[in-house]
């Protein structure tokens, strides 16, 4: 369930950039850009949490000037929790995470996935109700469709 939900985040925030890229009151607006980059460094945090890896905040809080800069931070992003998914064994899901945001708490990778997951889910909400009033039409994105066929991630070109 946890790698479906994983996959299903990242079609979803794919489909959604591509309705982006196609609405052009949407690919200039700074507001939706943001929102959008605030759901990739809440992920870039949680994965380089669940990595080991150092997060800077300082250099990961610029969003870009672009949507082109953004997707393919997306895209990065992507490949990279892929990659470590496709190699982290099931036993890894209990090792225990601290983070200074949220102090006195440890917090599995398991529960750190699934806060991305749900996370992004929320957000992206948010940015289809910008884009619905920026003049776009939100893609459908329920997870119960794209268990039907399983479609894959296509990214809109940088």
């Amino acid at each position: 369930m946890l790698q479906d939900l994983v996959h299903h985040k990242w079609y979803a925030n794919a489909q959604l950039l591509a309705v982006i890229r196609q609405t052009p009151p949407a690919v200039q607006d700074r507001q939706l850009r943001e929102l959008m980059h605030h759901i990739l460094l809440a992920n870039r945090f949680w994965l380089r949490l669940s990595q080991g890896l150092p997060f800077v905040l300082e250099a990961e809080s610029h969003t870009p000037d672009s949507l082109d800069g953004l997707v393919a931070q997306y895209q990065e992003t992507h490949a990279e929790e892929t990659n470590w998914l496709g190699q982290m064994k099931d036993s890894e899901l209990e090792r225990q995470l601290q983070t200074p945001y949220i102090p006195g708490r440890s917090f599995s990778v398991e529960q750190g996935i699934m806060q991305i997951c749900l996370h992004s889910h929320g957000h992206r909400a948010q940015a289809a109700m910008r884009l619905r009033q920026l003049g776009g039409s939100a893609p459908g994105l329920d997870f119960v469709m794209w268990l039907k066929d399983r479609p894959p991630v296509e990214w809109p070109p940088c």
